[in-house]
């Protein structure tokens, strides 16, 4: 199947679905300046920090605990690249989707808050949002702009203890009101289920696309490499997730 009757016979098919599931990924973001964080490009292709640890390790619940200053390090470098950047046509298309009697629910594994500024009504950030800081004694919470006024690492002006942002860290559990609301989702049974800009290497992201398979629900993979749910989606689009969803919008809006 060519890459054209491919869009043509994925855009029939969300012309006629009314319940959708977009799970997201960093290569979502990626039209929008900002870098996938691991391979090359990524934001950190190096083995080790600059402290000798793995990116992995800095960014952990651990060592935010036992040296705050080094996550904090890495967290500044991460909002920096977010600073600025807004949605690009992939966020987009997914938010005008809502507006045509659609229920479109984006889980999302992106800290950026992009598919809220695009509009999306009903997002799951299943890792949280960076820029949404909280007191891990108190319960002082506050929404920023970015990190520059911060001090580093920040603390709380209540009770002065140490301040985080609400992401999930590595080594940390994943928000269980956030896969609640995924397995509500799917409970309600979508007439369609795309992949965009993931690698799928975690069973939460994965798992998903291959349930919605073997339900025969139509799955759809947006990503210009081959992830492991490539070989069972029904539609594999090695496109950009911009790219793709335009073409799919302009589909539906020839086809309205």
């Amino acid at each position: 199947m060519t890459e054209a009757s491919m869009l043509d016979d994925i855009a029939a098919r969300l012309a006629g679905a009314r319940r959708i599931l977009f799970i997201t990924g960093a290569g979502i973001s990626a039209d929008s300046g900002l870098p996938t964080y691991r391979g090359i490009g990524g934001l950190y292709e190096e083995e080790l920090t600059a402290e000798g640890y793995t990116i992995e390790d800095a960014l952990s619940g651990a060592m935010l605990q036992q040296h705050p200053e080094i996550t904090w390090k890495y967290l500044q470098q991460i909002e920096h690249t977010c600073r600025g950047a807004g949605p690009n046509r992939a966020h987009q298309v997914i938010a005008e989707l809502e507006q045509a009697d659609r229920s479109i629910t984006v889980f999302t594994q992106n800290i950026d808050g992009l598919h809220h500024q695009a509009g999306s009504a009903d997002v799951i950030e299943i890792h949280g949002r960076l820029h949404h800081l909280h007191c891990t004694r108190c319960s002082y919470e506050a929404e920023v702009e970015d990190f520059d006024t911060l001090a580093m690492p920040p603390s709380c002006p209540r009770c002065f203890a140490l301040v985080r942002p609400r992401v999930v860290l590595f080594g940390e559990s994943l928000p269980q009101e956030a896969l609640d609301r995924l397995i509500d989702t799917l409970d309600a049974g979508p007439d369609m289920v795309f992949s965009i800009g993931t690698s799928s290497l975690f069973p939460y992201i994965a798992e998903p696309v291959l349930w919605a398979r073997s339900q025969g629900i139509t799955t759809v993979e947006i990503n210009p490499g081959d992830t492991p749910v490539s070989p069972y989606v029904d539609f594999q689009l090695k496109l950009g997730a911009a790219a793709a969803l335009d073409a799919l919008w302009q589909r539906l809006s020839a086809g309205a």
